[in-house]
Order: structure tokens, then sequence, then C-alpha cells
């Protein structure tokens, strides 16, 4: 009889724990969750005071039988799943499910996986914390309540199959907002003044400074300009000022996601992923915390690396405190498991995130980098406006010779620069030139996966081991798309004084470039708009975050969990009722969007049955005519000029081979059609744009392909219809008006006649 089964949520930390533990130890995974709400009807009794009805999946009934046979042939079952609120969950349902008590069965948690803390754990078991359990009830109880009464009433209004998300719709929400802040955005263009000035009597020391005042008009630029043809300029004020630049805290999940999006280019998702499995291979602690402290083990361990790498001169003790109300129950920042393992094996991905967090662990525990940072004032005599001139020398780099955190600001100006040469107040300098260049004032930027994780915890809406889930929700659900854009070229002036003339000249720069970016689409907006209008408390940010310190007390056995959720369905229940009876029919966003000039018919965009759409007339009774939107294109910034290019397919381009050569849009996308024949326009293609020329050139391709797919690769001399040809998804066997697949690993060369027979009765079979 084995003594001990310990039960863990995933079968690589099985692995891992196995590992550590002796031979009188089984480890086994539930693979996460062994039971849900009940998936038909709504899963909760609302009647027995929100009473959850649980079922144990299809596909885990298998994993159950074996465990429950295990647990009822060992001494003892330990409950090892993650130390969050959802693996205390876990930890419950298999209490539950296996008949083990719940006040006896022994409970172990840990946030590494590493032999001391297994050991230490097994030492100081507890049982199944309640209070987190009911959290975590209260959580997916309220929101199957909120998704199951939502979904049904955007179905009857706006359109079907659709769905709603207590956190999701809030996201969203943000997302919309900024949204409709860029498509109201209108750029201002202004003109920054910089000069290049030499201390008199030195060219070669050369320095940049900015004017403190910015002009609105070209003509005041070129006022300025002139004004400084006669011009001396003196400094007023050199200022020079130690300063401390201090290392970031260790991560938290939020940080790490930020980071390695910033850093590395990871998805949100994709950092979560990487993370569980350093995680589950003992390599780093638990990934899903708001705490950013360490411990003393830890504090150790990374002192005595910083001492070793760099000397002691880098290294600083510091301990951060967590400032997160209910920070999930973790105890410590995500950091490595074993301080002194600088590098790991595994794939690229992994190696790169392990690097990112090791930096940012002991990089924390270093000195503060010493900056000296000295400011300039330069008068000049013939205006009020001043030059500033700002340079910053690291004197001592500390941390900085390990790790600096990235910023979220891809848009800076900061004219900051190295070392200035020693002036004093009083001495003159001559402007080598003079710079005035045209700038636009910048629309806000959308949102990428990082950014809006940080807004939304510096909201207070989601948790650690909710901002993954929420973003692969909306994006799955067709309310929001990662983009990437190659942005457009824009000219601006640059007016320049060189001590005699004023010169202009016109530049180009690349505006509006994005990678990765979150932007709502038409549904989405669509929906926010209805849910706004319909549901304003549960689209309201404060509440969404008040609903969080409410599990939050209810994790800490401050509140009743049924209680909490009852007080909410009693508030929420009678909007929904109420949604329903205001309006009998849907309601479509329909934005007018001007007049067609041809037909002198409304020319209107609204979202249609397949999606988003523009309509010309329709409203007297007559026929109206419909065009989809392009990929990009929302109902809510579209414009008329653009609405009217979408009637423009099917577009004749030409005569080619004695008929027309058209460019159309159909059931399965964009094409040209010639003589009867279709050929299918590349994704690179616009319908709307292409040539003539380019046409024929696809046209032709698509011919020659189609005349190579039906010459046969092979023959056999044996039987003239057997044939080996070349078709659209590689080659295959063609026998008497019938085709045969080729097996996989098959070399087409050393195919003899009775091997294609062979395939073809076999196939046959």
């Amino acid at each position: 009889m084995q003594e001990n089964l310990v039960i863990v949520e995933s079968p690589a930390k099985a692995k891992t724990i196995e590992k550590f533990l002796g031979k009188d130890y089984v480890v086994k995974s539930s693979f996460g969750h062994i039971r849900d709400l009940a998936k038909k009807d709504l899963g909760i009794d609302l009647d027995s005071g929100f009473h959850p009805i649980y079922e144990i999946p299809e596909d885990k009934k298998k994993v159950v039988a074996e465990l429950s046979k295990l647990a009822h042939s060992v001494k003892t079952v330990w409950l090892a799943s993650d130390e969050d609120r959802e693996g205390e969950a876990i930890a419950w349902h298999l209490t539950e499910v296996l008949g083990l008590p719940v006040e006896t069965t022994k409970r172990i948690v840990f946030h590494e996986i590493t032999k001391k803390a297994i050991l230490s754990a097994i030492e100081e078991p507890r049982t199944v914390n309640m209070d987190l359990v009911n959290a975590q009830q209260a959580r997916r109880v309220l929101d199957r309540l909120v998704g199951f009464e939502l979904s049904p009433v955007l179905w009857k209004k706006v359109k079907p199959s659709l769905s709603a998300g207590r956190v999701q719709s809030v996201a969203v929400r943000l997302l919309v907002e900024r949204e409709r802040e860029i498509i109201d955005f209108n750029p201002v263009d202004y003109f920054r003044v910089v000069a290049q000035f030499v201390p008199e009597g030195d060219d070669k020391t050369m320095f940049r400074a900015e004017l403190n005042h910015r002009f609105e008009k070209r003509e005041e630029a070129v006022a300025f300009l002139e004004k400084c043809k006669g011009a001396r300029f003196t400094v007023v004020k050199s200022e020079e000022k130690p300063s401390q630049r201090v290392p970031a805290p260790p991560f938290t999940t939020s940080t790490l996601q930020q980071e390695a999006g910033r850093k590395l280019g990871m998805s949100v998702s994709q950092t979560m992923s990487l993370a569980q499995r350093l995680y589950e291979q003992g390599l780093i602690t638990y990934m899903r915390t708001d705490s950013v402290n360490l411990s003393d083990q830890a504090l150790a361990q990374t002192k005595e690396e910083v001492i070793k790498l760099f000397g002691e001169k880098y290294h600083q003790i510091r301990n951060y405190k967590t400032k997160t109300k209910g920070a999930q129950e973790a105890h410590e920042a995500i950091r490595p498991s074993y301080l002194d393992r600088t590098t790991i094996e595994g794939n690229s991905a992994e190696k790169r995130l392990y690097e990112l967090i090791w930096k940012r662990t002991v990089a924390s525990q270093m000195a503060a980098a010493e900056i000296d940072r000295t400011v300039i004032t330069i008068d000049t005599n013939d205006s009020e406006a001043q030059f500033i001139a700002t340079g910053e020398v690291v004197r001592f780099d500390g941390f900085l010779k390990l790790y600096s955190e990235s910023t979220d600001d891809d848009q800076s100006t900061d004219t900051t620069q190295g070392l200035l040469p020693e002036l004093s107040v009083g001495q003159s300098l001559n402007a080598q030139t003079i710079t005035a260049t045209q700038r636009f004032t910048q629309a806000p930027t959308r949102y990428n996966e990082a950014l809006l994780v940080k807004r939304l915890e510096e909201l207070g809406i989601g948790r650690p081991s909710t901002y993954a889930p929420t973003i692969t929700t909306i994006i799955n659900r067709g309310y929001v798309v990662k983009q990437n854009k190659e942005g457009v070229k824009r000219s601006y002036e640059q007016l320049t004084f060189d001590g005699k003339r004023i010169q202009s000249k016109m530049l180009s720069e690349n505006i509006g470039k994005e990678k990765s970016r979150l932007a709502p689409t038409d549904i989405g907006m669509v929906v926010n708009d209805y849910l706004e209008c319909s549901f304003p408390t549960i689209m309201d940010y404060n509440f969404t975050a008040s609903v969080e310190k409410q599990f939050d007390e209810i994790a800490e056995g401050e509140t009743e969990w049924t209680k909490m959720i009852g007080e909410f369905y009693s508030a929420f229940h009678p909007t929904v009722e109420q949604a329903l009876e205001t309006q009998s029919t849907k309601t479509n966003q329909v934005r007018v969007l001007g007049v067609d000039p041809t037909s002198g018919k409304e020319v209107t965009a609204r979202i249609g049955r397949y999606g988003p759409m523009v309509q010309i007339g329709g409203n007297d009774g007559e026929k109206a005519r419909f065009a989809s939107l392009k990929s990009g294109q929302l109902i809510a910034s579209i414009t008329l000029e653009e609405a009217l290019e979408l009637f423009s397919l099917p577009r004749d381009l030409g005569e080619l081979d004695g008929d027309r050569l058209v460019v159309g849009l159909g059931k399965f996308g964009p094409y040209l059609r010639n003589n009867n024949k279709f050929t299918s326009l590349p994704k690179s293609e616009d319908p709307y744009t292409i040539g003539f020329e380019r046409a024929v050139e696809l046209v032709k391709a698509h011919e020659q392909e189609m005349a190579t797919a039906n010459l046969p690769v092979k023959t056999f001399a044996e039987d003239a219809e057997m044939l080996i040809k070349n078709g659209r998804y590689g080659v295959y066997i063609a026998y008497k008006g019938k085709n045969y697949r080729i097996p996989k690993g098959r070399k087409v060369e050393e195919l003899t006649y009775a091997d294609c027979l062979k395939i073809v009765e076999g196939s046959k079979k």
C-alpha cells in the first residue's frame, strides 16, 4: 500500500515535485479544475441562496476516477494545488469529488518548487481555506450571472450570438473610449526651436539647447529667427544637481507582463504561459502575485550574487512593500528560485524571459545610480524666451550596469544630452545654427496589451490571474483586434538660421506606425454603447473595482459570499428585465454619412447581418445598395468618400484576350474575372486600387499555374490511365476519373505502377 498521494495541478509540476519526495510519495496531476458550473442552463440555483450546481466535464471523468482510486488506497492525501484562490478552489473541489473530509485533509502550499520549499510545506500542512474558496466561488457565480443574463439581451437588442462579461466589457470600454479620442483628435502644428551653441572663442565645444517657448504660427517662428540675427546670447544660470536613480522593484504579475511586452515583444498570454512553464520546472517562484516582497533567503542569495559579479559597492539591500490591498495571498514577488542560476536550459523564449526575471531581481538589490544633472539657462537680449540646455552624466552606474526598466513613451522629445561644458554666469555664447522645426500635437496612442493591463490595475479592475484571460476573451469574441499599421508619410517644414540667413526646407516623416496595438471593432463599439446606455452600473469602472474589493473581503473572512451575491443580483436583475421591456426592436447603430452625388440618396453606415456595412438608399421603399467595410475601417470614422469608394466594385480594368478584365468582390473575397475564368486576388492586393498591368500579371500567372497543374508528373507504360499529377495541395494519383492521396513519406520518383495500383486498391477499401 502506498503511503502518500500528492495531487498537484499540472503534469509538469508533478514531475518536478516527484524528484524531491521519496519512494513513499506518489505525485499525480488533476490537470487543472476537475469540475465547474454546469453548462446546461444557468448552473446556479437562485432559489437556494445562489447555490452553484457543479458537474465533472466529460474529459475529466477518467482523471477523477484514477485519483479517486488512488486516494482510497493511500494513508494520506496531500492537496498541493497553486497557492492563489483558484488553486484553493481546486483543492476544495478535490475534497468534494474524492470524498475527503475538508476539515482534516492536508493542504500544502509553496511559492517555489524547490526541495527546501516542498519539504518545508510537508512539515507545516494546513487545511483548505474556505474563505479563499468562497472568494473564488463568488467571482465564478457573479460572472456567470452577468454573462448569462446580459448575453440574451444583446442577442435581442443588437445582434445574435453576442456575449458580455463583467471585466471583459469594462476592458472593451477602455479601448472604445481611447478609439473615440483618436477619431475626434485634430492635430495642431507648432514650431519647436533648438539651437546649437559654442562658448565664445571655442568653436569645438558644441552643445544643444531648446527654447522654452513654442510658436503656434510659422510667422512667429520666422520673426523670432529674424531677431536672432543680431542677438547676443548670455549664460544667466548654470546649476549642477546631483541626483539618484533607483532600481524598479522585483516583478509582480502585471509588471512582468508589461516589461516582457516592451523588452521582448511578448503578448500577455504568451508571457504567462512561459512563466507557468518556468514555475512548474522549479526555476521561478509563483507567477501570479501582487507582491514586490523578497524573502530573507532570497535577499541573502541576491547579495551574494551582486558582490560576486560586481563588488561590494554595487550592493544595497532594499525591502519593497506591497501596496495593493488583498494581494492574491502570495508572499513574494516573481524571482528565480536559485539566484546563482544565471542561465537555464530551454527554448529561446523561456531563456529570454528567465533572464529578464533574473536581471530585474538582482538589480532591485543593487546600489542607486549616481547622476549629475546640469541645467544651463541662456538669455537672448531681444526676447523674453530663454534657451535651456540639460545635460546628464552618470558618475556611478550602480544597478544600470545590469538592468534598466523600459518605458511606454515611444514619442519622447527629450533633449537631454551628455556632459555639458563648464560655463559661468555672464559668459557669452555664439549660435552656430538655430532651427525652428514644425511639429504636430500627437493623438492618443492605442493601448497595447501591457498598457491595458497597467490601466486595469490602476483602476483596481481584475487581479493577476484575470488579466491574460480577459484580453484573450475580448479578442476571441471579435470585440477587439490586435493590429499592425505601416503608418503614412507626412511633410513638415524646417527653418534654419545659420548666422547669416534663414533657409526653409521640406522634410517628411512616417507617422501612425503601430505594432500589436489593440483596437475595438465595429461590433465591439456597438455592444459597448448599448451596455453603457442600458447597464451603466455594470460598465462603471468604480463599481467593477468595488466588486474586486468585495471579493478580497470574502477572502479575508469579512463578508459572507452568498450575501454579497444576493445584494448584487437584487439590484442587477431588475435592470435586465427593464432593458428587455423598454425596446422591442434592435438598436443597431446607424450613422448618416451624407448624400450620394450620383443618385441623390442618403448614405449610411451600420452593423448588418454579415457585419459592418454601408448602404445607399433604402429609406423610401426602393431597393438599397450595400457594401461591406474594408478591414481597418470603422463605422464611427468612415467618411462619405471612403464609403462611396466601396461601391466602385465590380470595376472594369480594360480589355484582355477579347473580353473585359473585371475586378470584383465575391463570397470568398476579391477576384479578377476574364473569359468566365476567375483568379483570386492575393491579400497584398487592393481590389479598389489595382491597375490593369498588375491584374494581367496575376491572371497570366494563374493560367500558367493551372496549365502546369493539369500536366502529369509521371505516366506508366502499363496503363495510360494511371497518372501522377501536381495538384493544388501537392502531388496525387489520378486513375479512371478518381483521385487518390499519396501516403506521406513516399517519393514520387520511386513509385512504380504496382505501387500506384496498391495505393488505389487500398484507398478503395
